[in-house]
């Protein structure tokens, strides 16, 4: 029961970060199923089922608050729910322990690719120059979909951050899309794993405390998606699948306990930093905004005062 409990604060927060940020639910929620023991399979298969729910309601959520572009919607989900089935279908085929490593691979490596994109660019200001057109994105849902079925996460990293960087949508329809056509992408995964796996080896509990948690946390993600610092939240998540990650790669190459030790706490520093700096240069941003807004305010009443009254 404890931990049922646990895996439905998991989902609470995973769909939090999800549907605020476009990313992360899958990745976090594979990373943590990974570390307690869960076979890559049975975890991504876990994941997707719950998903099915928790993306639902977090687009049902994200259209009434007018955060879906709905001809993207239409483009990106098909290709991602036959992406996500092919990846489905050859992760099963994988020998667990031998896949556990380089899901663990993936999972690092979008971790770093969420923090990138958070710390690096989360400062810059898009400029908005139409729609996405459909050569790239139905490719990217190909893509997106397949890596999110094989490394349990990767449909938020892969199209929120291209879609953030093309320039083309403002970001809260970006995250209200892919939140959106991941309903798909969830259907597609979970269909491959229920045919590859059989109902029997499918972690139903798991999926069921995961999706409670997400269902709840859904509608305030959605909600909080144009008041919460995304810059924050973004490299926290991704430093968290990093750590976590990091420390199954360096356990199966063999390293010594001190050694994993040791490398988890440099990386725990770097991870503390980096959300340091992003506060930091989120109040920078705000304050400048503020400043800015300050400024403007003070030439119109200027201009007022010399203006002849009528």
């Amino acid at each position: 029961m404890r931990q049922l409990i646990v895996l439905g604060f998991v989902g609470f927060l995973a769909q939090l970060i999800d549907g605020s940020l476009g990313m992360a639910y899958g990745v976090t929620s594979s990373t943590l199923l990974l570390a307690a023991g869960v076979a890559p399979a049975a975890a991504s298969a876990a994941v997707h089922f719950s998903e099915i729910g928790t993306s639902l309601v977090s687009g049902i959520s994200h259209h009434k608050l007018g955060n879906v572009d709905w001809r993207t919607v239409s483009i990106l989900a098909v290709p991602g729910l036959v992406g996500a089935f092919a990846g489905a279908t050859f992760l099963v085929s994988l020998d667990g322990d031998a896949a556990k490593p380089w899901v663990a691979g993936i999972l690092l490596t979008l971790g770093v690719y969420v923090i990138w994109r958070f710390l690096v660019l989360g400062g810059k200001r898009p400029t908005f120059k139409g729609r996405p057109p459909a050569a790239m994105l139905a490719p990217m849902g190909l893509v997106g979909g397949a890596l999110d079925a094989i490394g349990g996460g990767g449909w938020g990293p892969v199209g929120t951050t291209t879609l953030l960087s093309s320039g083309r949508l403002e970001p809260r329809k970006v995250i209200g899309s892919i939140d959106t056509s991941e309903f798909l992408v969830a259907i597609g995964g979970s269909a491959g794993f229920l045919l590859a796996l059989g109902h029997a080896e499918i972690e139903w509990g798991i999926a069921g405390a995961l999706l409670a948690g997400g269902v709840v946390a859904a509608p305030i993600a959605a909600w909080l998606v144009k008041h919460l610092a995304a810059r924050v939240l973004g490299v926290a998540a991704g430093g968290l699948i990093i750590v976590t990650n990091a420390k199954t790669i360096i356990e199966t190459l063999g390293v010594s306990g001190a050694a994993v030790g040791a490398t988890l706490i440099v990386l725990v520093i770097a991870w503390i930093s980096g959300i340091v700096w992003a506060v930091r240069q989120e109040r920078a941003a705000r304050a400048a905004e503020a400043e800015l807004a300050a400024l403007a305010e003070r030439d119109e009443d200027s201009i007022d005062a010399v203006l002849p009254t009528a």
